[in-house]
């Protein structure tokens, strides 16, 4: 076992976060380490791996600082190095739950020791809570919890205030809220629950210290409460008491566990499909990974692990990544989809650049299988390079593109650092994301109102709405957000604004913010927005390749 993986956490306030970034990154680097984390206002979170002196070197300097000076880390051993790329990502939240307000490192519940759960856990009066997605929660929990049976965390929310009404789990007896137990994998989400839940008024709160690993590292199996197996996020699969590993594995296309049972359906495929997701994909996506690789005639791609990882963290590419890797196209490839803001932005940073590429245009209904190759989480954009790299996080590909030639200076500002840029931007993919995509399609979020889908709809438009003024005293005094010209900040966020325009338009038109309607209406109607919103047919393989951008474009300075 040569290769020392280290997962770790801490909800501490970061204000500078983003200044963190590059030195991070260039210590993970210097030391050989690769992974990800992820760094935001709240603290930092991700799992890092290399040799060991390597990754002790990088826990050092983290531990330099003196607000991380307590950071504690897991380690586990591994034969091969488990992550292909070392990534440091600016984030609103450290894990997603998408209520600004929780603040885990003023507000967390009080933890309760592993061998000390077990008396909490049996007082009937204590509401046992899993805090985890309901395909974790399926293979194994404690006795007796609740299973909200979301699919994210940001469901939580939404699930602890359905729950508060009369006749639910949380709801107040003779006006006293009952005392909550609450667990995760690790603890990172015991902590931000438990936040959550004195946030709406729950006085005795509690959560599994070092969670549920902890647990069954520390508590004998002849005297635990735990029933089954516990999903962990790298090539175990799932573990037991004692962390030895259990008897599931992953299906490599859905990432959902698969027992023994599951293993002998007929209709699992080993790396193509399983009962859980064989209707969910087409033979055209089921035939991708079947087919063998290029130069290696009648033989099939190797069948090397892929499990579902945390904040899109891939420990080790798919057999039909490996075969997609092996075609070298002339051109990089760019997946899009024309509305996404997203995509958007990417393609302004390439057009802007001057990178040419090929743009192949998604039906989001119908991903080709080609690109779920290149990225199985299935959004766009997606951007494969010549050498067979993928990068499928946009502001990585407005980066890349920028990098290589950034003629209009955006990467640098007047007024802030590329640092100061990607907090902003990390606002926007926050807070404001949250807020536009709640106001533009409240149906898609039942269980975080009672049914009021409009007053639900209102209430984040005037959210969303702050934001937005935050924005209009920033163009005061300039055009700009970070001065006289645009920088990246401006392209990144300004397909959100768009979008958010576009959900009510003569609302916005009515709103006081003249300089942010300016800045909008001068982005539409430069020559710039006008060539990356043009329209293509989708693309299906086959199709005669669509270069981009498509003509060069005359852009002056401030786009005007």
């Amino acid at each position: 076992m040569t290769f020392l993986t280290a997962a770790l956490y801490k909800f501490v306030e970061l204000p500078d976060f983003a200044a963190l970034q590059a030195p991070l990154l260039a210590c993970c680097e210097a030391n050989g380490v690769k992974g990800t984390l992820l760094l935001a206002s709240e603290g930092i979170n991700g799992t890092i791996a290399g040799l060991p002196e390597g990754v002790h070197a990088v826990l050092a300097w983290l531990r330099a600082d003196p607000r991380l000076a307590a950071l504690e880390h897991k380690e586990a051993w591994a034969e091969h190095l488990p992550f292909y790329r070392m990534k440091v990502r600016l984030k609103r939240e450290i894990v997603t739950m998408g209520v600004p307000e929780v603040h885990p490192a003023l507000m967390a519940g009080q933890y309760v020791k592993p061998q000390d759960w077990n008396q909490l856990i049996a007082d009937p009066d204590v509401v046992l809570i899993d805090t985890r997605n309901d395909y974790e929660v399926s293979i194994g929990s404690f006795k007796g919890a609740i299973n909200p049976a979301t699919h994210s965390f940001s469901e939580l929310p939404g699930w602890v205030e359905k729950e508060m009404e009369a006749g639910g789990k949380l709801a107040a007896t003779d006006g006293k809220k009952p005392r909550v137990a609450m667990f995760c994998t690790g603890g990172i989400r015991c902590e931000k629950s438990t936040a959550l839940m004195r946030s709406k008024g729950f006085d005795e709160v509690y959560h599994l210290e070092g969670g549920i690993l902890k647990y069954l590292e520390t508590v004998p199996q002849a005297q635990s409460s735990w029933e089954g197996e516990c999903f962990v996020f790298d090539e175990r699969v799932s573990v037991g008491h004692g962390l030895a590993k259990g008897d599931f594995s992953l299906c490599r296309s859905c990432r959902d566990p698969l027992s023994a049972e599951d293993r002998q359906s007929p209709l699992y495929e080993l790396g193509v499909s399983c009962a859980h997701c064989h209707g969910r994909t087409t033979e055209a996506q089921k035939g991708l990974p079947r087919a063998p690789a290029p130069g290696r005639s009648g033989r099939s791609a190797p069948a090397g692990p892929y499990w579902r990882a945390p904040a899109g963290q891939h420990l080790k590419a798919t057999a039909s990544q490996e075969v997609a890797a092996q075609v070298t196209p002339t051109l990089p490839v760019l997946y899009s989809f024309r509305r996404c803001p997203y995509a958007m932005r990417a393609r302004l940073a390439i057009a802007v650049s001057s990178q040419r590429c090929e743009l192949r245009e998604v039906v989001l209904k119908s991903k080709p299988p080609e690109m779920l190759a290149a990225s199985p989480k299935g959004t766009v954009p997606v951007l494969v390079l010549p050498s067979g790299d993928v990068i499928d996080e946009s502001l990585d590909i407005m980066l890349w593109a920028l990098r290589r030639n950034d003629p209009e200076g955006w990467l640098t500002s007047q007024r802030g650092s590329l640092d100061a840029m990607q907090a902003l931007i990390a606002e926007n993919d926050g807070t404001f994301k949250q807020s536009l995509d709640r106001y533009k399609y409240p149906n898609r979020y039942p269980l975080e109102h009672s049914g009021d889908v409009q007053q639900f709809a209102q209430a984040h438009q005037a959210h969303g709405a702050g934001w937005l003024a935050g924005l209009e005293a920033r163009l005061e005094s300039g055009g700009w957000l970070l001065g006289s010209s645009a920088s990246l900040a401006d392209m990144a966020i300004l397909p959100f604004v768009r979008q958010f325009a576009h959900t009510d338009t003569a609302w916005f038109a009515a709103q006081p913010w003249p300089h942010l309607l300016g800045w909008l209406g001068r982005w539409e109607a430069s020559a710039l927005y006008q060539s990356v919103m043009e329209k293509y047919p989708p693309w299906q393989a086959g199709n005669a390749d669509v270069g981009f951008p498509p003509a060069a474009i005359a852009l002056p300075r401030n786009l005007e």
